[in-house]
């Protein structure tokens, strides 16, 4: 009878074609959840994906082109004049927007890693359950949006004489980094060994010096993810230069400048497509060279230690 049945496939025993079941539908049960993840995944790049397709091909097509071909473009419609026009117009400086915007990127970025390092630092190390409400202090500012404190901050900032001017721009800008930094900041020195604080202590170096010679360097991983999140956030920015700087201090960002060039000729195409791609490519490109950073760093203090 054995022999018959290792012989003959069709005749299994009750328990054997049991296990063969189970197993095709374990098998069946992983291929369809990739299928679902991989429909959905797609889906979703799809619709992140033709908006910038859009702006990007309309970006070199005269206003006939694009209004009755949005989504195409031919060899005999490409043209880069409108994109050359868009960096040279009167109304849109490019140029000093960039540089204006990347002041405001590298400041917000250094007075953000310089405040927040120290005071996560402190939480990280301490014990007491005061640290613990410090950070949930901080913490919950990410609970509260932007947009809402801007008319109490506008007030502050008015009676400081800091309204329409830099310093009070990149005040507003670093109070706003700060939750989020000090919360990833903190997860990662959770994870950094206390003995190197007690090596460190052992050779003669103070708490301060200890953290900028000795710790600060191991945090390299998060504070690229940290300044990478700043820059974009930064450089995206439209209702708080709008508001703080205002359009009386003559100062404009990558944005502001966006919206003070094609406010005016909204339906002229060949304007608004050609200074948005001009607006979003630094960032765009900045994002696709540095996103390895931003997924290193979010794992680096759940797997270091």
């Amino acid at each position: 009878m054995s022999t018959a049945t290792s012989l003959n496939p069709a005749v299994r025993p009750p328990s054997s074609r049991g296990r063969v079941r189970r197993s095709a539908g374990r098998t069946r049960a992983p291929l369809l959840a990739r299928l679902a993840r991989g429909i959905v995944l797609t889906a979703v790049a799809v619709v992140m994906i033709v908006p910038l397709y859009t702006m990007v091909i309309n970006a070199f097509k005269p206003q006939k082109e694009i209004i009755e071909n949005p989504l195409l473009i031919t060899p005999q419609s490409f043209t880069p004049e409108f994109l050359w026009a868009a960096i040279t117009s009167s109304k849109f400086n490019v140029i000093a927007a960039y540089g204006v915007t990347l002041l405001f990127v590298v400041l917000v970025n250094v007075c953000c890693i310089l405040l927040s390092a120290p005071v996560a630092y402190v939480i990280a190390r301490g014990r007491s359950k005061w640290h613990m409400g410090l950070l949930l202090l901080f913490v919950s500012g990410l609970f509260i949006p932007g947009q809402v404190t801007l008319i109490p901050v506008v007030f502050v900032l008015r009676v400081l004489g800091l309204i329409n001017t830099i310093p009070g721009f990149i005040l507003f800008e670093t109070a706003a980094t700060l939750p989020v930094t000090i919360f990833l900041f903190s997860a990662y020195l959770r994870s950094v060994p206390r003995d190197i604080d007690e090596a460190a202590a052992l050779d003669g170096a103070g708490r301060i010096r200890a953290f900028w010679t000795c710790i600060f360097p191991i945090m390299r991983p998060v504070v690229a993810t940290i300044v990478v999140l700043n820059s974009i956030g930064v450089w995206n920015d439209f209702v708080s230069p709008q508001i703080i700087l205002g359009p009386s201090s003559g100062i404009y960002t990558v944005t502001t400048g966006v919206y003070a060039a094609v406010g005016e000729f909204s339906t002229d195409y060949t304007q608004v497509f050609p200074t948005l791609l001009l607006a979003i490519a630094p960032a765009l490109v900045f994002f696709v060279l540095m996103q390895r950073h931003i997924i290193g760093g979010l794992a680096a203090g759940a797997t270091k230690g």
